[in-house]
């Protein structure tokens, strides 16, 4: 069952590479008294993913700032390594925008964001959602049907449910 607006989010680890190569980060530590957007798409450099999901978020990183979003984050079911590449090629990591791997896909399915698509490679992977976490609970869920679309977790659309 899919984590709902006014629920705590789940106890679980993320990955990222540090200085001395991939490092845990635990998802309290992220979230714990902040305010913070976190969203999920299904695979780094897939289409949708690096043409628009990615980019509504770099666009849109100052003026979540402005309306108290202390972190913005990105995970996928994917390794930190891929994570850590994407955020270079894509400079979000030079946006602020934390790039974090759920490489087992362990707090995706947690959440019930979980999809498989078979025909294209995808096993276990995040359907493409945004959330907005205030320390630790979700007040804003917005979730795409279709993972080739864009639309309700948009950055634009998290940044309009903000104001």
């Amino acid at each position: 069952m899919a984590i709902s607006v006014g629920e705590a989010l789940p106890a679980g680890e993320f990955l990222r590479v540090g200085e001395n190569g991939p490092e845990s980060v635990s998802i309290a530590a992220l979230t714990a008294g902040k305010t913070v957007v976190m969203f999920g798409l299904p695979g780094a450099y897939t289409r949708t993913c690096t043409a628009a999901h990615l980019p509504s978020f770099i666009r849109t990183a100052p003026a979540l700032r402005e309306k108290g979003v202390d972190e913005i984050i990105c995970f996928s079911v994917n390794d930190p390594f891929v994570m850590s590449a994407w955020a270079d090629d894509t400079s979000a990591g030079a946006a602020g925008i934390h790039m974090l791997a759920d490489g087992s896909g362990a707090f995706t399915k947690a959440i019930g964001m979980d999809f498989t698509a078979e025909p294209v490679g995808f096993y276990g992977r995040s359907k493409r959602h945004a959330m907005v976490v205030k320390d630790g609970t979700v007040t804003i869920l917005n979730v795409d049907e279709n993972p080739g679309e864009c639309n309700l977790s948009a950055g634009e659309t998290i940044l309009d449910a903000l104001s």
